[in-house]
């Protein structure tokens, strides 16, 4: 499993060309997941994220993640976090 983390002050996605999804300040989260990847690999990513300290706190640092905050997450499937760059 391949995550791409973004903090971002607001994200859509469109799929032809009408919109189906969209957030406010948050976390993009680009998602590949692969064969081999199991139930066990997608909980460890859920509870990572969820708790990663990325968000400022008042003071100005980052201590603060999804769960202390009221920020949204988008997640997109992006199956080419796995692609084979090696040949060609």
């Amino acid at each position: 499993m391949r995550a791409v983390l973004q903090r971002v002050q607001m994200a859509a996605v469109s799929v032809n060309g009408r919109e189906v999804a969209r957030i406010g300040p948050g976390l993009l989260v680009f998602l590949g997941v692969g064969h081999g990847d199991a139930a066990d690999d997608i909980n460890f990513m859920v509870e990572k994220t969820a708790h990663l300290r990325i968000f400022e706190d008042t003071s100005g640092k980052m201590n603060l993640s999804l769960e202390n905050t009221s920020r949204q997450l988008l997640a997109v499937s992006q199956f080419t976090l796995y692609a084979d760059m090696q040949k060609g």
